[in-house]
């Protein structure tokens, strides 16, 4: 035979199919040009000088990696159903004689053939969008835009060598289900039923204990960095426990509507409960895959989003004041008044040079180290030595002892307490619960109270362990203590600090421009004092850092939104394909149950019920999933500087209603090529 023979019979093959390969094949354009687009922003020099740029970049290379990585997956489980529905076919060439070698050649062309037309339409697709794309992400940091057009010549590169390895792998591993199938074998494959699996209820069983230890693990989780280190733990269960529960689960959920004589003897009902318990197998892999992608969805545009709307928090909790002023010194005692003072007068002259004022001043002395939380004492000598494991990281503090007159004078408070007593404060939702607190063998402290405020330094947010304060009326007392088992230690230390911060009435660039020539003058001002003792003053404007934080907040929303519409093409194609592949292996039940008298409107009315029966539970169990993910995700919001719960809380309730409603709209539409199916008439 010619070349040209198996060319024209693919073509055909896939023209003839066209329900089943125009969805797959505007989902495999839609992901090329996804790739395509995080390749060339990740890559893109006008995001790169942008302010902010840098930070999104970054975030849009790791995006790229999480596309290959989903390309593969997703490309490989929808191929699957096309796989399904053309092995018919391809049997029927097998007996009339074209050996599998000749349908290796078919399928090459097929595969050739979609390779071609997805990577010409994703990359023109691509390339057209690109640009929109840059633009929107330029006005989501807040930078200046440019209109000309251009190509990522190493973005094009980089998108067609991962598709042609995906197609590649695709079409190994049909010619394998190919190979190793009989000719008879694929005729019959269509109508090849699936048996339940063996012990559902164990299983089933199984998916609800592993489900529930991994719901018990997030809501009790108690501190930021458990909720990291057992993050991905948390998914991996959540993902097992799911396609557990789906596959055996919904079986044994159709076994229980079966012996619900009330419920399953019914036109509505009988034919699809009795249809689905034989491929619920394969039908609940489905599912749970279609409430995975459901789940992601929520949780990232979720996330991002409340991340984004919130990023002025965040920055307010990084940078309490417009102006932070970090002195650090060897010593507590090189903090002198006088020098302290020299520094403020020094930063009222700057303000007053631009003719701005300061408000919210905060000005307060602390020496801080890092310990480990042990029952009641703060472990100092061990910290950083190599037993340090995942246990000792979730009881890890960053330990700040402070004067407690300066607490006092902060707050507006006038506390009294005796040389060795504390007021006690904690951040990041954490507690103490103790009465006493050792700092090593060193010093003992009762606790006189718990405080439930203190003007932040911006250091917890920048660190994933919480923060515990000290405040102190023998401040020089408990650091010439510690100072003694620091000078006998080669692992610990104390770091003395004096913060100082106050916020600006005037716009960004001024207090830019007051940042700068403070800096400068700070910089002058540790060179000609000239002292041994070390003193450094670090200067932090939160208007000269709001560009880099828009740029990570900012990189992650866009990236969080990109992949979540991947996902949800992903989920609506999956559930296309369901709607059409069961379609055609129940149009044969519905086709004899109106021989014997079913009308259409009872067809509809047993769709509907199949698919209030299993349709939405990934709907349900995502928002299940969601719901119970969400104190965790509410710690690892934490670590990114977001305390407002009720934020999150809204932004969750929104986009799980938003996202229900597209879920049913989709449904609806992919239901009419179900019924057209089984009720064998086109729908009007």
């Amino acid at each position: 035979m010619r070349m040209g023979f198996y060319r024209r019979l693919a073509w055909t093959g896939i023209r003839q199919n066209k329900k089943l390969y125009l969805p797959y094949l505007l989902a495999c354009i839609g992901v090329v040009m996804v790739c395509y687009i995080v390749s060339f922003l990740g890559q893109s020099p006008v995001l790169k000088n942008m302010p902010g740029g840098g930070s999104a970049q970054s975030f849009l290379s790791m995006g790229f990696g999480v596309m290959c990585v989903f390309s593969l997956i997703f490309l490989f489980y929808t191929n699957s159903f096309l796989i399904r529905r053309r092995k018919k076919e391809f049997g029927l060439y097998n007996i009339l004689g074209m050996g599998k070698r000749h349908l290796a050649l078919v399928l090459l062309w097929e595969t050739v053939m979609m390779l071609a037309i997805t990577l010409v339409g994703g990359l023109f697709f691509g390339v057209l969008f690109s640009k929109a794309a840059e633009l929107a992400l330029a006005r989501i940091l807040g930078g200046g835009v440019t209109y000309t057009m251009t190509v990522g010549l190493s973005s094009v590169i980089q998108t067609v060598f991962l598709f042609l390895v995906i197609f590649f792998l695709i079409y190994l591993n049909t010619l394998r289900q190919v190979h190793l199938t009989s000719p008879i074998a694929l005729l019959r494959s269509e109508n090849a039923g699936e048996k339940p699996p063996r012990a559902s209820w164990i299983i089933a069983l199984l998916g609800l204990v592993v489900l529930g230890g991994a719901y018990y693990w997030a809501i009790t989780v108690e501190d930021p960095i458990t909720a990291m280190v057992g993050f991905f733990v948390a998914v991996a269960m959540v993902v097992v426990g799911t396609y557990l529960l789906f596959v055996a689960g919904s079986v044994t959920l159709c076994r229980l509507l079966q012996r619900n004589k009330r419920y399953y003897y019914k036109t509505n009902h009988f034919v699809s409960v009795s249809s689905m318990v034989y491929r619920m197998k394969r039908n609940g892999a489905g599912l749970a895959s279609i409430c995975i992608l459901c789940t992601m969805v929520l949780v990232m545009i979720s996330s991002t989003s409340c991340l984004y709307i919130g990023v002025e928090d965040s920055m307010r909790s990084r940078y309490p004041r417009h102006i932070n002023l970090d002195g650090m010194v060897d010593t507590v005692d090189t903090l002198s008044e006088d020098r302290l003072n020299q520094v403020r007068e020094l930063a009222e002259e700057t303000v007053e040079r631009y003719g701005a004022t300061m408000s919210n001043v905060v000005d307060y002395r602390v020496a801080g180290f890092v310990g480990i939380q042990k029952e009641n004492q703060i472990i100092l000598e061990n910290t950083f030595q190599n037993s340090y494991n995942v246990e000792d990281m979730a009881n890890t503090w960053q330990v700040f002892v402070a004067p407690l007159e300066d607490y006092n004078k902060l707050m507006g408070k006038h506390e009294e307490l005796v040389n060795g007593e504390t007021l006690v404060f904690t951040t990041k939702e954490d507690s103490y619960t103790y009465d006493t607190v050792k700092l090593g063998d060193a010093v003992t402290l009762s606790v006189a109270g718990q405080v439930d405020s203190f003007a932040d330094n911006g250091v917890d947010t920048m660190q994933i362990v919480p923060s515990i304060y000290l405040f102190v009326p023998d401040f020089a007392n408990v650091m010439e203590q510690l100072g003694e088992v620091s000078k006998d230690s080669e692992v610990f230390s104390i770091s003395p600090h004096w913060f100082y911060g106050f916020d600006l009435n005037c716009d960004d660039e001024t207090q830019k421009s007051i940042a700068q020539d403070l800096q400068k003058e700070l910089r002058d001002m540790e060179i000609v004092e000239g002292d041994e003792e070390f003193f450094h003053v670090l200067l932090e404007s939160a208007a000269q850092e709001r560009a880099d934080t828009y740029g990570l907040y900012g990189g992650l929303f866009f990236l969080g939104i990109l992949l979540g519409v991947v996902f949800i093409l992903a989920a609506v194609l999956i559930i296309y394909y369901k709607q059409i592949c069961e379609g055609y292996e129940d149009q044969s039940r519905f086709d004899i149950m109106q021989k014997v008298g079913m009308t259409r409107d009872e067809i509809r009315r047993s769709i509907n019920s199949q698919v209030l029966t299993v349709f939405f539970l990934p709907l349900l169990m995502a928002g299940v999933h969601l719901a119970f993910a969400f104190p965790l995700i509410r710690k690892l919001l934490l670590l990114f500087g977001l305390t407002n719960v009720w934020l999150f809380a809204a932004v969750t309730v929104v986009c799980f209603v938003a996202f229900a409603l597209f879920y049913v709209i989709i449904y609806r539409l992919t239901s009419r090529s179900y019924f057209g199916i089984v009720s064998g008439m086109r729908e009007q």
